[in-house]
């Protein structure tokens, strides 16, 4: 039902076109400010271009889209300006700087909407939709517009690809080399502004940056290595923008831009609890398997040790005997016990005769190879 609506609904294509293509754009820009710690970056300049939509109206007195975004482009790449003249010049950190470009412009954004609402002027209405964005009025001149500027960004991305990448990971080294932190940084934050005039009218000043940092935090969890990263991010802003703007439509009075975010925030927790390489879950597993790992050399090479001691090698020890250090305690011998077990499958250990364990030949190679990795030290 929700494929054929898909292919039937003219409107709902368009839509969803635009919000994948914004998802893209976002998923892959994003990408480069988590790795650069820069998350708020996307928050600050998408809050900047408020006030240069607001402006825009007050001069020209008419709500054309392509008039209202080129405000919001100039507004910020004035903000992202100040934000690395206030990093670069000033004492001021670049947290700060973002914060307070932030405050600022969105304060005198508001301050000029509001001023906007109380002139007689019938166009005023609706301007307040860029601060949460409205999908359902993309047109398909906009998709095409977004199309574009998304294959320019996907350009400059490409063109700049080593120097992107070794800034997100080792600034310091790509300063060495030659290469201008600034300019970085001024590139990045120029096609950012870009990336969130195109998400201005889907989703608005406000949810934007959920969209910028959404896709690239989640994409983290499943690799290390950066081009799947910024392919995965991709991934999932067009599924996020396709399926929210699919549920938006099949259920009334939902707005698509804040359901894209809720869709988008889903796959977060998702990535956050069951990645296979950063995921919460498949951690607590991995500790678990590395303490089992090391309860397990530690009983064996106590093992060894007594037998090293003993005038017959191979002699058996009770379980009590073999003890995991000098704090064990009896309820420990339960541990003690599954790791002679496991070592016993492993053929490291012997099983004899009322519970007494054994060492085998495999079993003292293992211990000593274990004792060398740690310079000989007992674990």
């Amino acid at each position: 039902m929700t494929l054929d609506l898909l292919l039937r609904d003219y409107t709902l294509q368009i839509v969803a076109l635009g919000s994948a293509v914004l998802g893209a754009v976002s998923g892959i820009l994003g990408s480069f400010a988590v790795l650069r710690k820069q998350s708020l970056l996307g928050d600050a300049v998408s809050h900047a271009a408020l006030p240069g939509i607001a402006f825009v109206f007050l001069i020209t007195g008419v709500k054309q889209t392509e008039m209202l975004l080129l405000g919001a482009l100039i507004s910020g790449l004035l903000g992202t300006f100040m934000i690395v003249s206030v990093d670069r010049y000033t004492r001021i950190k670049f947290d700060s700087a973002l914060g307070l470009t932030l405050s600022s412009f969105f304060g005198l954004g508001l301050v000029l909407l509001t001023y906007i609402q109380k002139i007689p002027n019938a166009n005023q209405a609706g301007l307040e939709n860029f601060i949460f964005g409205q999908a359902s009025t993309l047109l398909k001149r906009d998709v095409y517009w977004m199309i574009g500027l998304g294959i320019m960004i996907l350009t400059v991305v490409i063109v700049f690809w080593k120097e992107l990448k070794i800034f997100s990971f080792d600034p310091e080294f790509g300063k060495s080399i030659g290469f201008s932190d600034m300019k970085i940084n001024m590139l990045l934050s120029s096609i950012t502004v870009i990336a969130i005039i195109i998400g201005l009218q889907s989703v608005g000043v406000i949810l934007m940056s959920a969209l910028l940092i959404a896709p690239g935090v989640a994409a983290r969890q499943w690799t290390d290595k950066l081009a799947i990263m910024v392919l995965l991010a991709a991934i999932f802003g067009i599924v996020a923008g396709v399926i929210g703007t699919i549920i938006s439509s099949l259920v009334g009075n939902m707005p698509t831009g804040p359901v894209i975010v809720v869709v988008i925030s889903l796959i977060v927790f998702f990535s956050l609890f069951f990645a296979t390489k950063r995921g919460m879950l498949w951690r607590v597993m991995r500790m678990k398997r590395n303490r089992r790992d090391i309860n397990d050399s530690k009983v064996l090479v106590n093992l060894y040790e007594l037998a090293m001691n003993h005038d017959v090698v191979y002699h058996p020890h009770k379980t009590n005997v073999i003890m995991l250090g000098k704090n064990n305690k009896r309820t420990d011998n339960k541990h003690v016990i599954k790791s002679l077990l496991y070592l016993c499958d492993k053929g490291y250990v012997k099983r004899d005769y009322f519970d007494t364990w054994s060492i085998t030949d495999l079993g003292i190679e293992k211990a000593k190879r274990i004792m060398a990795n740690h310079g000989g030290e007992k674990l």
